[in-house]
């Protein structure tokens, strides 16, 4: 068993688990078809139910993350998320395999099913609400909330970390400036929600389930959602230990570890390591090759897709909302490519301008 978890520990490395996490992603949108069918997803279910439990038996995983109150809600979250994933992808699949018959959507035969907003509507939501109260209730008085001594400069906690539902944007503060993780990105992400109705205008999957007709717009939104926001609260919950340092999920938490890790910025391997020669006094030479590497990022893959991969989506699209979408994705992208180079090579920021705080 000892043997098993050093396995798990292994696995839970930063690269292989957002590897596993991706390929895993992909997987289910191939073949989500059979991935959600009632018998497979059942075992899914049934191997994370196990997984949760197995976890539950282990005194370092129980101590450092899953016995405590505020991250009781993380697998409560995970099932939630699991279940309406599958929930949705399940109709979807129904949905697709009778367009390919030739059927309507199933929404469509409940189409003339209607009923009123009082007493049916109000009433399920009332006895809702009673539900939910109770459960918190419950909740409250069962577990202790997660209060702690006032603060003290002399005994600050190790790790210090946000609640479960900010675990995300904590993560990402490691790879960005905290301007950038902190307030450019989550302002993009809200943003980029509320322009999806006006970038997005197909009206194919309106008022039914399909992934067939959007997979484009679900697969990014998907990717979005549970690898870079879900994952990350898994990495900041159970995997981020003292001094912020990784810890596999069954290993012990050990205060005084040492990683030797220095971060260098793009700069400084240009220069330094590449060219063998000294940095720059002016800014805009030191950081030349990180502005053009950003530059090109963002000037030079739009057209390229454009012309290529995705010719039918600039063309259904125009060149401004196209353009939108290309950058907002662009941005979503930073997240994991920055998050490769720091585990890979150590990069710490591609530009670096000290002179105006960049």
């Amino acid at each position: 068993m000892e043997g098993f978890k050093h396995f798990l520990n292994a696995l839970s490395d930063p690269a292989i688990f957002l590897t596993i996490s991706v390929a895993l992603f992909l997987a289910l949108l191939k073949w989500y078809r059979v991935v959600t069918r009632p018998q497979i997803a059942g075992a899914i279910g049934a191997l994370m139910l196990a997984a949760l439990v197995f976890g539950a038996m282990d005194e370092n995983l129980v101590h450092n993350a899953l016995g405590k109150p505020d991250n009781i809600p993380i697998p409560l979250m995970l099932g939630t998320v699991a279940f309406f994933t599958w929930l949705s992808l399940r109709k979807a699949a129904i949905n697709d395999e009778r367009a390919e018959k030739g059927l309507p959507p199933a929404e469509a035969e409940e189409g003339s099913q209607k009923v009123y907003t009082w007493p049916d509507l109000v009433f399920s939501e009332f006895v809702c609400l009673l539900l939910v109260s109770a459960l918190l209730l419950v909740w409250a008085w069962q577990l202790q909330a997660p209060l702690e001594p006032p603060a003290s400069a002399s005994k600050t906690p190790n790790p210090a970390k946000a609640p479960w539902y900010f675990l995300a944007l904590q993560e990402m503060l490691v790879y960005f400036d905290p301007w950038l993780a902190g307030v450019v990105l989550p302002g993009l992400i809200i943003v980029g929600l509320m322009a999806i109705p006006y970038i997005d205008p197909n009206p194919k999957g309106n008022g039914y389930y399909t992934f067939a007709e959007r997979k484009f717009a679900i697969s990014m939104f998907l990717f979005g959602f549970l690898i870079l926001w879900v994952v990350l609260i898994l990495y900041g919950a159970f995997l981020r230990g003292p001094n912020w340092n990784f810890f596999g999920p069954f290993e012990r938490w050990d205060s005084h570890k040492v990683v030797a890790l220095t971060n260098v910025n793009l700069s400084e391997y240009f220069w330094i390591h590449w060219l063998g020669r000294p940095l720059p006094e002016a800014w805009y030479i030191r950081e030349a090759p990180g502005l053009l590497l950003v530059a090109g990022y963002f000037a030079a893959i739009p057209p390229l897709l454009a012309f290529t991969k995705l010719r039918g989506l600039f063309q259904q699209l125009g060149f401004v909302r196209y353009n939108i979408l290309m950058h907002l994705l662009l941005f979503m992208a930073l997240l994991p490519i920055k998050m490769v180079l720091r585990w890979a090579v150590n990069l710490k920021y591609l530009i670096a301008i000290k002179n105006y705080n960049v």
